[in-house]
Formats: structure tokens, sequence, C-alpha cells
């Protein structure tokens, strides 16, 4: 659970912050709040106590633990400190070093995180002598939560209002979010491995119109591949036809087939220290493909069909070093099937998930994986966007993947 410390400050936007502990409290944040004194005057320490279940700090020289100062132990107990509203008067305090209350000596004497959401007159807002301490906090590393447009107290209808406090929580997620992936990235398994990821359906050509194909849309494969990069790895990407945009950084190889994409993960598997098998490679292609239109007829049409290159059995069968990860998409059985597929096909780790429910997987932006690993563990990770289930899958084989 992340702590944040609230410092509300002296402006008529207090009542806002009422409903942002409550909001923070409702997204599993430990809220502690701190008040000025002409924050009282708009709200009392008793809501914020009653909302956010924690004491409420209104003065520096009231020191409820005799153990430790107060303002310190505070600023060093939050992972992010807001200061929601921030009244001018506040931000010119704070932009040049000024400490005669709680909140601003709290982040005077600390090195936490802070975000600040601005709540004023619009000409208080504009006034250059505002914008430069604002400036100056933002070079001290300030994050701002800019002010809407609205009505404000004073009549006007213009920029001042305080971030609605939802939108607040939005932002905080995010960062922390965002500092839990930095972290993961900076000290990944991947960095400096190579990593091959294949993407999209692989089509296969009857004739110059017609074709045989799937519904793949390749956004796994290509979401696995940004996030391989971000952590450092050496990523190629092999892809069958996307409307996707490659990510930066890797190296992108465009194919057709499955015999295309066979040749292209043949050639370059040996250099590899894992694999990612997300394609959808079409299990069969037309034995023969025309050079012409093939024109309508009477009657029936039967096609011949071969068996194309099985690359996922391939690579299990030549792997040495390798880590080799494989994707199941099944309509039934799927645990079955999972398991038989990562047996059959010598893979670490089968992905698995189920294509009959059609609000997921192919060209849907959410999947449900189900991950079968060698060792015999399984690992459900839900529902969630693919390119959130991609880091999922990396974050768990950081800790699985040796």
């Amino acid at each position: 659970m992340k702590r944040i410390l609230l410092a509300v400050t002296g402006g008529i936007a207090a009542y806002k912050a009422i409903d942002l502990t409550s909001k923070l409290t409702q997204a599993n944040y430990d809220v502690r709040v701190m008040l000025t004194d002409h924050a009282q005057e708009f709200v009392t320490p008793l809501a914020f106590q009653a909302i956010g279940r924690n004491p409420v700090y209104t003065s520096t020289f009231k020191e409820q633990n005799p153990e430790e100062i107060q303002h310190v132990a505070l600023g060093d107990w939050a992972d992010a400190i807001v200061v929601a509203p921030a009244t001018a008067n506040t931000i010119a305090k704070l932009a040049n070093g000024i400490a005669d209350d709680m909140v601003t000596s709290t982040l005077l004497a600390t090195e936490t995180p802070k975000f600040i959401a601005p709540a004023m007159n619009v000409h208080m807002y504009e006034n250059p002598r505002t914008q430069q301490n604002l400036a100056t906090l933002s070079s001290d590393g300030y994050y701002f939560l800019e002010p809407g447009e609205g009505f404000l107290a004073c009549g006007y209808v213009a920029k001042g209002r305080m971030e609605e406090p939802l939108q607040i929580v939005e932002r905080l997620n995010q960062y922390f979010n965002e500092t839990t992936q930095n972290a993961i990235y900076k000290n990944s398994h991947f960095e400096g491995k190579r990593a091959l990821v294949t993407a999209g359906p692989t089509v296969e050509e009857l004739d110059p119109v017609r074709y045989l194909s799937n519904r793949a849309s390749g956004k796994i494969g290509y979401a696995l591949a940004e996030s391989l990069t971000k952590r450092g790895a050496i990523v190629t990407l092999v892809t069958g036809p996307t409307h996707l945009t490659p990510p930066a950084n890797v190296e992108v190889v465009q194919i057709q087939s499955a015999e295309d994409m066979f040749h292209a993960v043949k050639t370059r598997f040996e250099n590899q220290d894992i694999v990612f098998k997300a394609a959808a490679v079409s299990d069969y292609a037309p034995v023969d493909t025309l050079e012409h239109k093939l024109k309508k007829q009477e009657g029936t049409l039967s096609v011949s069909f071969k068996r194309t290159p099985d690359i996922l059995k391939y690579l299990g069968e030549h792997k040495t070093h390798q880590f080799l990860v494989g994707f199941a998409a099944e309509t039934q059985n799927i645990a079955e099937y999972a398991q038989k597929k990562l047996k059959n096909k010598n893979a670490d780790v089968v992905i698995a998930n189920n294509v009959g429910d059609r609000t997921i997987g192919f060209s849907s932006d959410d999947n449900d994986y189900t991950m079968y690993y060698k060792t015999g563990d399984t690992e459900a990770l839900g529902k969630h966007k693919k390119v959130e289930l991609a880091e999922h899958i990396l974050n768990s084989l950081e800790t699985r993947w040796k």
C-alpha cells in the first residue's frame, strides 16, 4: 500500500481535498493529511480524520510523538506528497524556501516526490511572479497537476480550478506504475540478451487475389517487442502483415507466408537467448499457387492443402541454450491442449488463451492468458490490455528465466 501525505492550503477548493482523501482511500492508498491555519477556515480536521482514519496534522509545534520530529518524520513516511489545493501564497513560500507552517516545513525537509495542484483566481495564476515561482518549483523537481478551466469562486470562467480528485488519483496511479516499471527495466535480466519475437498472421496465397490467413492482429507480439527493448534486450521482430507501427530500436523482418517465417526464424535462432513464438502461423497452405486468378465455375471447388513447417517444434528440437516461449490459441480444453503443446514442442513455457471468447484475443485490445511452465507451474494472468499483458509476461519471466 502506497502512502500519500496530503497538504491542504487555504483556498475555497479545500472542500475538494475532502473528496480527494476519499478517492485516495478507495484506491487503496494510506492517506495522512496536513492543514494550514488558513485551510481550517474552509474545512475542519475532523472531516479528514473521519474519511482517512488517520491523525490530521495542523501545527509544527504540536508533536504527537516525542520520539520523532513530526514534520521530518511525515515527509519520510510518505511515498508522495500532494499539495491540493496549492494557493499562490504557498507556492510562493515553497519557491523561496520559506518554512513558516506545518506544510511548508514538511515540504522543505523532505526529498519525497511532490505534486502541486494549483487553485486560484485566473489573474493570480497568470501573474508573472506566480509563473516564475511555478517554474522554480518545476526546476526543483516538483510535479504539477495542471489547473482546469471553469467557473471560479471569484465569478470568472477561466483557468484556475483545482484538478479534479479522480484525475489526481489517476495521475498518482500512473506515477507509481511508471516508477515500478522503471525499477524493473533498470535491473532487468533481459538486459543485453538477444530476443526474437514472431507476431501477426501469415498469408498463404491461392492465386493473385485470394489467400488463406487468420484474424491475428500482432498486438501482443509488438507489445512484447517494445517491452523487451525497454528492458535492454536486443530484439528482432519477425512479423506477418499487420497495420501496427513497429517499436523503435528493433530489427524488423517482414514476412508473408509460414515458409518465409520459418526461414527468417531458423537463420537467426542460433544467436538468440529467448524466443517468443507469438505469431499465428497457418498450419496449411495451398499445394499449388496459381499464376492467374481462379475463375468462378459451376458447382463446388476443392483445393488441396499441404502442411506448413512446424516452427515451434523445429525450435524445440534444435534449441541448445535458448529459452522457448510458445503461444496456444484454443477454443476448448485449454489447459489440456496447452500442456500437450508444451511437452510435444519441447517449449519452456506455453501461454494459452481461449479464442472462442470473442471479447478477447485476435483483433481485440484485450486478452486473458494463462502461462504453463515446463516445471509444472501454472500462472493465470487474468484479463488485461495486451500491452499490460506483455509486461505481466515479462515480469513473470524476470524471476523464472535464468
